[in-house]
């Protein structure tokens, strides 16, 4: 008997558990990038996924790690390099094949692989090989104690489904290729894809084999997701009782929606800092000449000149804490110091670029998106008058997400916009991902051209780093060499808030990462 045999009769049956006959219809500013479970290292593909599919280790919505398909995981006493992962048994995917060991060498290395945009968050991996049906062994390259931090995004993908899909290369998003893995899914998730029309809405309904039946609320049967691109047809559909969840809630309809007796919402400081990162490098993408923001001393010129109290007060309206730096408070390494915003104003950031030589100013383009973070464009706007300043004339290209990220990904912008979370909560993940060298495993999402030998050096050093104290002092020394050349200009970390009907029942998720069936419905 092969692994794929159709469970066709149940594929869109369903009750399951607790869960009633209800459906959660859900909204949020943009759509997934796809269903390409390694394919896009970005928030709401990210949360759309984390319904249909499952990691080996799970960060619940208080943002602690606990077992998913994974029951028990541990270092081997004798080598600090080996872990063993006991896999849970009796799990299904939607198509009634069994989870084993075997999905998980085949997910992992999948991962691991060029196109993969998951590859940076689990650099540390040299192998991973099965033990037995539901035992998996990965070795790192290094002692890496926070190996199970870095899994909850690595979803499990079946590996006869994706052999027999011809999907078991990842998605190449930036050449704007489409799979089978792009558009289905075969998860081992609660609930299970029905119907797909990418940013219109996509329709899932419980998978009535879900190993977690009883473990978790389920408080919802089905779940219809739409993005909504406008924040005001947004709020017109949460007040019209179109929709019952909405992420992405604007800040000005915050009042509104608490004076609605049928309405309530659920906040949270978010684990997310909004930056703005510069090309450093000698020639300016979009321009001729000589490159100015390679100068330091015009990088912090431009961030004495953003106005990060008008932001959180004007554009904001309250929702946002000032940054000084692009680590969230929850991270390993935080430290309140780093946070201090640069002083001086407009007058001293002038003095600076006429000190470096451009007191004549010049021209950059701003690339940004407009339906990605709060009010993203909004402070993209602000901002160009902030630059307008002190000379500086910033020419604003402002487009979807879909069309922003391959900009910054691909090296084609000069200064940018960009949200980043760290799942992980731990230095490490910025770093790897926003200042190591773009090469290889690392610096996936350093549009900056930044490249230092030594920080790389310690990235790679602090991912193996047993001794604690040893590597806290030294993640320290890192943000202060990281801060020092100015390569990313901080504006805020975001405050999340969510907005739902009140009989919804969810608790909000630091990261932003909705997982259903934690939900209840009354």
């Amino acid at each position: 008997m092969t692994k794929h045999m159709l469970l066709a009769a149940t594929a869109l049956t369903l009750t399951l558990g607790a869960a009633q006959a209800e459906t959660l219809r859900w909204a949020r500013s943009g759509d997934a990038l796809t269903l390409d479970p390694h394919a896009q290292n970005e928030g709401p593909t990210l949360a759309l996924m984390h319904q249909m599919m499952e990691p080996l280790v799970l960060r619940n919505p208080a943002g602690e790690l606990e077992a998913a398909l994974a029951t028990d995981w541990s270092v081997s006493p004798d080598n600090p390099d080996v872990w063993t992962f006991t896999l849970r048994e009796g799990v299904k995917f939607h198509d009634g094949a069994d989870f084993t060991a075997e999905d998980v060498v085949f997910s992992i290395n999948r991962a691991l692989t060029e196109n993969s945009d998951m590859k940076g968050i689990i650099s540390s991996v040299a192998s991973v090989e099965a033990t037995g049906d539901h035992e998996v062994q990965i070795t790192t390259k290094g002692p890496n104690p926070l190996l199970p931090a870095a899994l909850p995004n690595i979803l499990m993908i079946d590996k006869d489904w994706a052999e027999a899909n011809d999907t078991v290369d990842v998605q190449d998003v930036e050449g704007g290729e489409e799979t089978f893995a792009s558009q289905n899914v075969n998860g081992t998730g609660p609930y299970q894809l029905v119907s797909r029309e990418a940013d219109v809405k996509t329709e899932m309904t419980v998978f009535d084999g879900y190993w977690g039946a009883d473990g978790f609320a389920m408080g919802y049967s089905d779940i219809v997701y739409t993005p909504i691109q406008n924040p005001s047809t947004r709020m017109a559909a949460l007040f019209s009782g179109e929709v019952d969840f909405i992420q992405d809630v604007p800040v000005q309809d915050l009042q509104r929606i608490e004076s609605d007796p049928n309405l309530k919402i659920v906040s949270s400081p978010q684990n997310r800092v909004i930056f703005f990162g510069l090309n450093v490098g000698d020639t300016l993408v979009n321009g001729e000449g000589e490159n100015p923001l390679a100068d330091p001393a015009v990088r912090e010129a431009m961030n004495m000149a953003i106005n990060r109290d008008a932001i959180q007060q004007v554009v904001m309206r309250g929702q946002s804490i000032p940054a000084g730096v692009i680590m969230p408070p929850f991270v390993n390494g935080w430290n309140e110091e780093l946070n201090t915003v640069p002083e001086g104003g407009v007058e001293a950031a002038k003095a600076k670029l006429e000190e470096a030589g451009w007191g004549d100013g010049f021209t950059v383009q701003l690339d940004c998106p407009n339906d990605r973070y709060i009010n993203d464009e909004a402070i993209c706007q602000a901002a160009v008058g902030m630059m307008a300043q002190i000379g500086v004339t910033v020419n604003l290209n402002a487009q979807p997400k879909a069309q922003h990220f391959p900009l910054v990904n691909g090296l084609e912008s000069d200064f940018y916009m960009l949200g980043w979370g760290v799942p992980s909560y731990d230095s490490e993940y910025i770093f790897n991902f926003l200042y190591h060298t773009k090469e290889d495993l690392y610096g996936t999402w350093n549009g900056t051209r930044y490249s230092n030998p030594e920080l790389d050096e310690m990235i790679k050093a602090i991912a193996a780093e047993v001794d604690l104290d040893k590597r806290d002092a030294m993640i320290a020394e890192m943000w202060e060499m990281a801060k020092s050349d100015t390569v990313y200009l901080p504006i805020h970390h975001q405050v999340l808030n969510w907005a739902m009907k009140s009989g919804v029942g969810a608790a909000v998720d630091a990261d932003d990462q909705v997982k259903v069936k934690y939900f209840t419905a009354e």
